[in-house]
């Protein structure tokens, strides 16, 4: 099983590039609607909810990969532990204390299925390996291009898209504007459940 590495807090990026400014913040949109078939699921946190479109015809093996930590009850009391203004907020993976929790094997690596790190996507975190996700996840702040799939060499191959917000983006932006110190929150932003709300 992959080792994290808990000094870098983070599942992200190979040559990420430098953290953007933060964008400005924008009235929230209409709640958008799931295609059919596509499952939706709620993550519930301390600072609200966000509900979240699975795509499972693109991303199949990171959403059933999702649906499987659901099931297990594996997310509460995880925490979004690595916060960036204008970026990503990641989370999934470690308790309060900064524990990290044991997880399944790594998944596939589905960055090439022409999902985009658009504003509001959802994708698996991963180390530095391209196929090492596991329960991590983030939402694009922001749209991140650099982290999108260009190519087969590790630094191009990106980062796997598999869901997107259909509301409660603002909770999003509000995880993102928390006090940080070194990409951590000073306040534990937690995740109290995850729930899948139709299949």
């Amino acid at each position: 099983m992959v080792t994290l590495i808990p000094l870098l807090m983070l599942m992200l990026f190979v040559q990420t590039p430098q953290t953007p400014a933060a964008v400005p913040a924008t009235q929230a949109p209409a709640t958008l609607e799931p295609a059919p078939g596509n499952p939706v699921a709620v993550i519930s946190t301390s600072m609200g909810d966000i509900r979240v479109e699975l795509f499972k015809d693109k991303a199949p093996v990171s959403v059933e990969n999702f649906l499987q930590y659901v099931s297990e009850g594996f997310y509460p009391g995880t925490i979004f532990h690595r916060v960036v203004r204008g970026f990503v907020v990641q989370g999934g993976g470690y308790s309060a204390d900064m524990k990290e929790k044991p997880t399944h094997p790594p998944i596939q690596n589905e960055a090439t299925n022409g999902l985009r790190n658009t504003r509001g996507s959802l994708a698996m975190a991963r180390t530095q390996a391209l196929r090492s996700a596991t329960s991590q996840f983030y939402i694009n702040v922001a749209d991140n291009a650099a982290l999108d799939h260009k190519g087969y060499a590790p630094q191009d191959f990106g980062y796997a898209v598999f869901g997107r917000v259909l509301s409660g983006m603002e909770v999003a932006d509000a995880i993102a504007a928390v006090a940080t110190k070194t990409e951590n929150p000073l306040q534990p932003v937690t995740i109290k459940a995850v729930t899948v709300v139709s299949k």
